[in-house]
Formats: structure tokens, C-alpha cells, sequence
């Protein structure tokens, strides 16, 4: 992923410096499990620990030749060690060096994620409270549905970026996977138990029926859990951009000094930060597409897969880490503008209590057709003459012969509406 949407921590994690460091951690893990069945002697252990090392330059260099990144490694190992570099990769297969690295690096980026998304959800916790009580209306299709709160609108994202949390936990652990079983996953050169206290050491789990490879369903599953979080931060975004709508400016993002917005309108405030995860959240949700493809693969391994992950999953991680916390920025410092949301609370006429009143016709008496049929006539007219639905109401002699103005008043009253919100607000307070 380019530097632009890139955080250092998660950028280093994907550098071939730190790809070919994880490949030596398991080579060395494997030569020491070797040692202590007694078939790598000591001192070539010693020898291959205190010098092996490698150089990204000088693996590119051989790669060139070999064209193949697993020998060109071993080969830039083996000028570091000497003739005791015999024993490095002793019994393996490429895959066994390159899905067991992936999984160190799968199960750190991960780890990474979960943290950020758990620090998300407690930024919208916070907003969630701060703003529970603040009445705003609330919209279906884009339209004037009922009163709700601010508070309210915020808990449901809250509650999603909890349960993204809980599936990239859950995948990352899946994903966390190694291998150590040969060219087949028949462990015809390494035995099972070398495998298992390899993975041990590691940290990993060992894939319980591998062929050459891990099974691709584990890190399908995974890059459909990070499109997942993405698509949750996209909504939210997308929240963001409805409300800082000039004719809306319920919320806006924030706008730092000497930030500009348009090169030729000096008035403007752009939702920028919202439309960019937006838009980057659709590249990860592209690169699930991809990682799905990835599963089928042929007999006990083809190749398919290796150039797509190459692809896929430093950026798939490096843009996620990059949204989390642009996302928890943006959500840090969201200006809300409580004269604006209650002025387009009324700004519809009090179309948003039409329910209220139906039920209270019913609760006087008329059938519920009955009840439809008056407040959507008066609603329709409301729409069109742009007269409060109030005022209507009040003049519908269907209407008088049931309510008396008192009760009638009662029924626009936004707090009907809101009275469980503590309620709910106590299952946010609980997260």
C-alpha cells in the first residue's frame, strides 16, 4: 500500500526485511527441534544460530538467477553460515517456511487490528453517552421517519465495531496457522511431533490435515472479516457525509486551521476524511473477492495463490489499520451542532409524530384503517401545502370528536419517543 494511507507500524510488518526475518525464525526453530532429537549436532547448531543472517539486497540478487524466492533465501543463509548451513531447511518444502512466516505475520498484523478496532468502539462508547440524550430526527429511505437521539445513532455503530472486533479476533486465531508436514502434508521428512513443537515455540497453531500448504479457506475467512470491519467504517463515513449535507449540517467533521477545502470556493468544508474511507473501505471489500478465489486450488497445491496474497494482504492489513484509526479520528473530533438538528427535527411540519397520533386515534376508539385513513390524508396535505401536520389535525373534526387539543398536543411531544433510551444506553455503558 502506498505511504499515503499507511501507518509505520503495520507498513513494517509487511517489508520483505521483515518477511525473510520471519522465514529465519521458523528455518531456526526447525534446526533447533532437529537438534534435540540429535540430528543436527551442537555445534552446527551454535554455528548456524550465532551466523545466520541474510540480506534483502543479496536475496534479490540470487532470486534473480534462481527465480525462486525460497532458494535464493537459503542460498544468501547458507554464504552467511558455511558448510553447517547443511541442516537449514533440512526436511522442509517451501511451503512449510512460507505459510509458517505468513501466519506469524497474519497473527501479528491481526493482533494490531483487534486492538484498534477495540479503541474505535470505545471512542464511539464515549460519543454514544456524550450525546444520548440529543434529539435529532431519524431517517429511513433518507426520509423523516421518527425522533430518536444522536446518542442512539452512534450506540448501533458502537455495538457493530464490538462485534467487527469479535470476528477479526476470531479470524486472526484461524489464520494463525502453520505448517511443518512436507511436500504433500504426508510429514514423510518431518514428523508430526517436530511440527508440534515447532508451532509451539512459535505461537502458532499446526494445521491438523495439510497438503503442501495451509488450506486458503483460513485466510479467505479473514480478509472477509477485515472487508467486513471496512464496510462498518465505510457506514459510518457514510453517516457522516448525509449529515455535513449543507441543507443537513446535523455534524460535520472537524475542519482545521488553515485546511482548505476547494481550490475555488473558499467557503467550503468538505466531508474528505469520511469519503476516503469510504473509498478505500471498497479495496478491501475487492480484495475479499480475491482472497475467495484463492481457496481452489489444484490437488495438493498450485501456485495461483501466492501473487494474490502478495497483494491482497499487506494492503488489505495496512489500509484496515489506516481506516481504524483515521475512523477513530474522525469520530474523536465530529462536531455536532444541536440547533441544526432541532430545527430539522421540525422542519418537516411534525410529519415525524404521524405513528404517535395513529395509535392514539386507535387508543380513542377508531379501527386502525379508520385511523391510517385521517392521519395520512392530513399528512399528504401537510407534504404538499407545507402546513404543520399539527394544525390539520386540529381543524379534522374526525379528529376533534376523539382528541381534545391537550391530548392532542401530547402526541407531539419528541420525549414519547426517546423515554428507553437510558436503557439502551446502559448495554453501551456495559461495553
Amino acid at each position: 500500500m502506498i505511504g499515503r494511507y499507511s501507518r509505520p507500524e503495520m507498513a513494517a510488518l509487511w517489508t520483505e526485511e521483515a518477511k525473510l526475518g520471519r522465514w529465519l525464525a521458523v528455518e531456526l526453530a526447525v534446526c533447533r527441534a532437529w537438534a534435540r532429537r540429535g540430528v543436527v549436532p551442537e555445534d552446527d547448531l551454535r554455528t548456524i544460530e550465532a551466523r545466520a543472517a541474510f540480506s534483502v539486497e543479496r536475496t534479490r540478487e540470487i532470486e534473480r538467477t534462481t527465480n525462486h524466492d525460497v532458494v535464493a533465501f537459503l542460498t544468501d543463509v547458507a554464504e552467511h553460515v558455511g558448510p553447517a548451513s547443511r541442516w537449514v531447511h533440512y526436511g522442509m518444502t517451501s511451503s512449510d517456511v512460507l505459510d509458517t512466516g505468513l501466519a506469524l505475520a497474519l497473527r501479528d498484523g491481526g493482533r494490531a487490528l483487534v486492538r484498534e478496532q477495540a479503541a474505535l468502539t470505545q471512542a464511539l462508547k464515549a460519543r454514544a453517552l456524550e450525546q444520548a440524550g440529543q434529539v435529532v430526527v431519524g431517517r429511513t429511505h433518507g426520509v423523516h421517519a421518527e425522533p430518536t437521539t444522536f446518542g442512539l445513532k452512534l450506540a448501533g455503530f458502537a455495538f457493530e465495531s464490538r462485534r467487527n472486533e469479535q470476528r477479526l479476533a476470531a479470524a486472526v486465531e484461524g489464520a494463525a496457522v502453520g505448517k511443518l508436514s512436507g511436500a504433500v502434508g504426508t510429514y514423510a521428512t518431518l514428523p508430526p511431533d517436530l511440527e508440534a513443537e515447532v508451532m509451539a515455540e512459535l505461537g502458532l497453531q499446526a494445521e491438523p490435515v495439510s497438503t503442501q500448504v495451509v488450506p486458503r479457506d483460513r485466510h479467505a475467512a479473514l480478509v472477509q472479516a477485515m472487508a467486513l470491519a471496512a464496510s462498518g467504517l465505510d457506514r459510518l463515513a457514510t453517516e457522516v457525509r448525509h449529515l455535513q449535507r449543507t441543507e443537513v449540517r446535523e455534524a460535520e467533521e472537524a475542519f482545521t486551521k488553515g485546511q482548505k477545502g476547494s481550490s475555488a470556493m473558499p467557503h467550503k468544508r468538505n466531508p474528505i476524511t469520511a469519503e476516503r474511507i469510504s473509498g478505500l473501505a471498497r479495496v478491501i471489500r475487492g480484495n475479499a473477492v480475491a482472497a475467495l478465489e484463492d481457496v481452489a486450488l489444484w490437488h495438493e497445491r498450485d501456485i495461483s495463490h501466492s501473487s494474490v496474497e502478495r497483494v491482497i494482504l499487506p494492503d488489505s492489513f495496512t489500509l484496515l489499520d489506516y481506516l481504524q484509526a483515521t475512523t477513530r479520528r474522525l469520530v474523536e473530533g465530529l462536531v455536532v451542532h444541536p440547533d441544526r438538528m432541532a430545527a430539522v427535527l421540525t422542519s418537516s411540519g411534525g410529519l415525524v409524530y404521524s405513528q404517535r397520533v395513529l395509535l392514539g386515534l386507535v387508543e380513542h376508539g377508531l379501527t386502525r384503517e379508520e385511523a391510517y385513513a385521517v392521519v395520512q390524508s392530513n399528512a399528504m396535505r401537510s407534504w404538499d401545502e407545507g402546513t404543520p401536520l399539527r394544525d390539520l389535525l386540529a381543524a379534522d373534526e374526525r379528529v376533534r370528536a376523539h382528541l381534545a387539543p391537550a391530548e392532542l398536543d401530547e402526541l407531539f411531544d419528541p420525549g414519547w419517543h426517546t423515554r428507553h433510551v437510558d436503557e439502551v444506553m446502559d448495554r453501551v455503558r456495559a461495553l
